[in-house]
């Protein structure tokens, strides 16, 4: 190797460290310990192809329908990346545009007076009547405006909406910053129909991400993606006002949660965990150095299509995986309804769906 050659690589070496070390970065990483990765050779978390014959459904080519409703009719109801909330027959590929947010609908929920209740990563909370006029509900609570607002569910009377903001100091499309950074900023909130008003329920949550009222409406679970976990918020009985841990070490970063109504919740994983995220939580000064790096390399995710099923304890039932080549991935939603569970992705372009049956 000539002379000229080394001096070209060491200058290119020099660029790409002072990169790496100096770039400025909003990311202020926080020192933790994240519990050691549970088993997906063996145990409840055995690796398997159960998803791998989940059918697409409804509307095709469409843009992350990362939540989905059925509707009383049996319509598919979600929101896409463009801001659009559209609704589709699972046995039809034509859709119908219900509104468009001009933000990103998440999380959604049925009110029982009919409206349509969407958490938006950028509009904070909305409603959608049945004349199809858009209505803002919240974007703030305590003075602190929604980061990142994604999930939410309404209870029977349809007193509240409880919800998820991920983060107050990142925006939707920062949830790698988000996780990365570990700062505890994410919220479970409560919106009250009545009067217009929104508590804090927690704080200080590790990217809060998917809410679901429990048996009874006994408690609400929020997912902890951040954290690997789920944690539980007492809303009646002699535990009302704490919480606890409702099932912790997760295989994998949990996004959305639903309730079936009677004994089953269902956890969609965005991905496995990543070893190297894990191995690096004692490092803040190299997870830096990691989110510099992102900004030009693609983010390492991997492709696999994850969901779990919880009974009313936390204990695992169902463990839904699918790894090989063209699987439905990643896996933002998984909704019980009749005998299907349905699928929906952040990043796939339709929905999906599998007998129940072949589920548990």
């Amino acid at each position: 190797m000539n002379q000229k050659i080394r001096h070209l690589l060491l200058l290119v070496l020099i660029v790409v460290v002072a990169f790496l070390l100096l770039m400025p970065t909003q990311v202020q990483p926080v020192n933790w310990t994240p519990p050691k990765a549970p088993s997906l050779k063996d145990g409840p978390y055995s690796e398997n192809q159960r998803l791998k014959d989940v059918q697409r459904i409804g509307a095709q080519g469409i843009d992350g329908p990362e939540a989905l409703l059925v509707d009383a009719k049996g319509f598919l109801i979600t929101g896409l990346h463009d801001g659009r909330i559209i609704r589709t027959a699972p046995d039809s590929q034509t859709l119908e545009v219900l509104a468009h947010t001009g933000g990103r609908p998440l999380g959604l929920a049925q009110h029982p007076d009919g409206r349509l209740i969407i958490a938006d990563g950028v509009k904070g909370l909305l409603a959608l009547d049945d004349q199809r006029k858009l209505a803002s509900l919240t974007t703030s609570a305590n003075g602190l405006p929604f980061g990142f607002t994604d999930d939410v569910t309404v209870d029977a009377a349809g007193h509240y909406a409880y919800f998820s903001d991920a983060s107050s100091r990142w925006g939707y499309g920062q949830d790698g910053e988000a996780v990365i950074e570990h700062g505890g900023d994410g919220r479970l909130l409560r919106y009250d129909f009545s009067n217009g008003r929104t508590e804090v329920l927690l704080d200080q949550l590790q990217f809060a991400n998917g809410v679901a009222l429990g048996p009874d409406e006994a408690y609400v679970l929020v997912n902890e993606t951040g954290a690997y976990r789920i944690s539980r918020y007492w809303l009646k009985g002699d535990k009302a006002g704490t919480h606890d841990l409702f099932i912790d070490n997760l295989p994998g970063l949990p996004d959305n949660l639903t309730f079936n109504g009677r004994d089953r919740f269902w956890v969609a994983l965005y991905s496995p965990r990543n070893p190297l995220l894990d191995g690096l939580a004692g490092y803040p000064a190299i997870r830096k150095m990691v989110v510099r790096a992102l900004l030009v390399l693609p983010k390492p995710v991997e492709r696999k299509a994850f969901v779990l099923g919880l009974d009313v304890h936390g204990q695992v039932i169902a463990n839904l995986q699918d790894g090989s080549a063209g699987n439905y991935s990643p896996v933002t939603t998984a909704r019980e309804h009749g005998v299907w569970l349905y699928l929906g992705s952040l990043k796939n372009t339709s929905m999906a769906r599998l007998p129940l049956k072949l589920a548990l």
